[in-house]
């Protein structure tokens, strides 16, 4: 029984996500739109640059409206209501609250822009909008709806409500005297000061707003790297269907080991010389002067490559010599199919030059 116990909390244990998410599967979630990103950080800077917008724009923007109201209550109302005129009346006043409201606008796409690109860089993906019977599962909203998050995200949006209130209250509270004394001013200045306080009451939201964004933030990079985490398993099997079996890729690299040799044996044949260690090691060198300026190694080997070697040499009556110090410096130096290095020349010379004279060749 206790063996049992054992076993399964084992088990258990290996498919616990305890390992940091690797650089690919950072790179598949990316794609499928899945990154670290807090929407507050997004509405504050919204918010803040708007605000910046109409504090600045703001007399402007008034000064158009009330040109367009008096133009439209001296002009437009002395107008015979036929197509052409309503048709006027709607384009001309639409180009002047386009015109309005442009800067917003503008400053509005630009804050948004450069709050995404400045928390997740630039992404462009079309997965989030491809169906998904997932997402319309009762069981997987349910699980959403009474999930630990969907608490955390509950508790965040009633202290947003309440600490946005606090703040829209105390600059209600600090402006409360002039608002009762509104019903003294004429309309520019009611209008002028209800722009400034709403001015003014939107800026401090939106710096309130950007505060808390920090630590959302904080707690959505928090919450992506938690759930970005992996199993052991996950990331054996990643670095299976990345890399490959290591079982298969061994044997891949035997088969090709094996083809290496036995390309490297039918070229022993053809080799004017064998320099041998005797027992260890074994260099087949070749020179051809259409091949190479120089001698070149078409074969080496070591222990049983180099035996190998030397049988197929004999076979075929290819001249070995032995040069212990020779056969291990090129070894180690020379790979199959170089050209002897200079500072092996005034040996390798002397080697052919012996081979030759053997075979009768000056």
């Amino acid at each position: 029984m206790q063996l049992k116990l054992d076993l399964q909390f084992f088990a258990g244990g290996a498919g616990e996500k305890t390992e940091k998410a690797t650089p690919k599967k950072r790179q598949d979630e990316r794609k499928k739109g899945k990154v670290a990103k807090s929407q507050d950080v997004n509405t504050a800077i919204l918010l803040l640059c708007s605000f910046i917008v109409l504090f600045v724009f703001g007399s402007m923007m008034k000064e158009n409206l009330t040109t367009l109201f008096e133009y439209t209550f001296t002009e437009y109302i002395e107008w015979n209501v036929t197509e052409q005129s309503v048709y006027q009346v709607f384009v001309s006043g639409s180009i002047e609250m386009a015109k309005m409201l442009a800067p917003i606008m503008i400053v509005a796409i630009i804050a948004g822009l450069a709050a995404n690109l400045t928390q997740i860089g630039f992404l462009y993906t079309t997965e989030p909008l491809k169906m998904d019977l997932k997402k319309i599962d009762p069981i997987q909203g349910a699980k959403r709806i009474f999930s630990v998050r969907a608490l955390v995200e509950l508790l965040k949006s009633l202290f947003k409500i309440v600490f946005i209130g606090v703040i829209t209250f105390a600059v209600i509270w600090l402006f409360k005297d002039d608002m009762m004394m509104l019903a003294f001013k004429n309309a520019d200045n009611a209008v002028a000061f209800f722009g400034q306080t709403t001015i003014i009451m939107g800026i401090s939201t939106a710096i309130a707003l950007l505060f808390l964004s920090i630590f959302d933030y904080v707690y959505q990079r928090y919450d992506y790297e938690k759930n970005m985490k992996m199993s052991k398993q996950d990331v054996k099997d990643e670095y299976k269907n990345t890399e490959g079996d290591p079982l298969i890729k061994s044997k891949i690299k035997e088969k090709q080991r094996e083809m290496a040799n036995r390309r490297m044996m039918s070229e022993v044949p053809k080799a004017d010389v064998v320099i041998t260690n005797p027992t260890h090691f074994a260099i087949a060198i070749r020179y051809d002067e259409n091949q190479a300026s120089a001698p070149y190694v078409i074969a080496k080997g070591a222990d049983h490559l180099a035996f190998r070697i030397k049988e197929i040499a004999k076979a075929h009556d290819v001249v070995m010599v032995e040069n212990k110090p020779l056969a291990r410096s090129m070894y180690d130096v020379i790979e199959i199919g170089d050209v002897i290095p200079e500072q092996f020349y005034q040996a390798v010379a002397e080697v052919l030059a012996y081979v030759y004279r053997l075979e009768n060749k000056v």
